[in-house]
């Protein structure tokens, strides 16, 4: 087991995650293998794991007979279908313990098709799908419960997406968690231009709907994100800052339907799960 922070070069900053890097389930000869091992690695276990770690995000790794791996995301209270700073994380887990050649590109078979990452000097350049942001009216409650004016509001295959007017309301946001969690959403991204020479723009991420209030970094936002300000900016290529306590910081370029999230990572933990 591993605890990296991602989209940060420096520890205690960015986003958190675990990584579980399972052994291969064809082949689990490590001599403290409990006999039943296998068997309880399977989705409930995975979940109990993930409550126990108690972070934004658990990935679990899996090896794959081609010399791919299976990934799995979970936050504490359920699985999700794409996440950014564990993918980053899990990528610079297996650059760092030698499973990959730092050379080798690392690829991933998710709940949202192939990912890979491949290292880019001290940087991690993900490869995810872009998501697209439909314009939508507001579902009841959703405004009110962030405090904010909107200047767009929109929706990604998992999130609301709310634009405002400065970097000052993206900051000042400060939501009714208890009402926000019932929009019916994956979460709500918060977003601005920047007031900023050194980025493009602005976001935060919030999702207590999946146990999650604030994300400190959130990788997945971010391909909705380079959606909507190439649309406005009539850019390919950004600089983003997420506002969280922790804060990041992500280099965006997007090209047709794919967007390369770029991160550096930090491992603070590393310890063996005897559960």
């Amino acid at each position: 087991m591993f605890q990296i922070d991602a989209f940060t070069a420096h520890a205690f900053g960015g986003n958190p995650a675990a990584v579980c890097l399972l052994p291969d389930p064809q082949a689990d000869t490590s001599p403290d293998a409990r006999p039943d091992a296998r068997n309880m690695r399977d989705d409930a276990w995975m979940q109990r794991v993930a409550a126990e770690m108690n972070l934004a995000e658990t990935a679990f790794l899996t090896p794959r007979p081609d010399g791919d791996l299976d990934l799995r995301w979970f936050t504490p209270m359920a699985e999700v279908d794409l996440c950014g700073h564990a993918t980053l994380a899990s990528a610079h887990a297996l650059w760092e313990t030698g499973r990959l050649a730092p050379h080798e590109t690392a690829r991933f078979h998710t709940r949202s098709g192939l990912l890979t990452a491949r290292r880019d000097g001290e940087w991690i350049e993900l490869d995810f799908p872009a998501s697209p942001v439909a314009a939508v009216p507001a579902p009841p409650g959703l405004l009110e419960s962030l405090g904010v004016t909107a200047t767009f509001v929109g929706q990604t295959p998992f999130d609301y997406f709310v634009e405002v007017a400065t970097e000052a309301e993206v900051r000042a946001c400060a939501p009714d968690y208890v009402r926000l969690g019932t929009i019916g959403a994956r979460g709500v991204i918060v977003t601005s231009r920047s007031a900023s020479s050194d980025g493009d723009f602005v976001s935060r991420f919030f999702g207590p709907a999946v146990g999650i209030n604030e994300d400190p970094v959130t990788g997945s936002a971010h391909c909705a994100l380079a959606v909507h300000w190439q649309r406005k900016l009539g850019k390919t290529t950004f600089i983003a800052h997420q506002l969280s306590a922790r804060g990041g910081v992500l280099r965006v370029t997007i090209g047709g339907d794919r967007v390369k999230l770029g991160g550096q990572a930090v491992t603070v933990l590393t310890g063996e799960l005897r559960a």
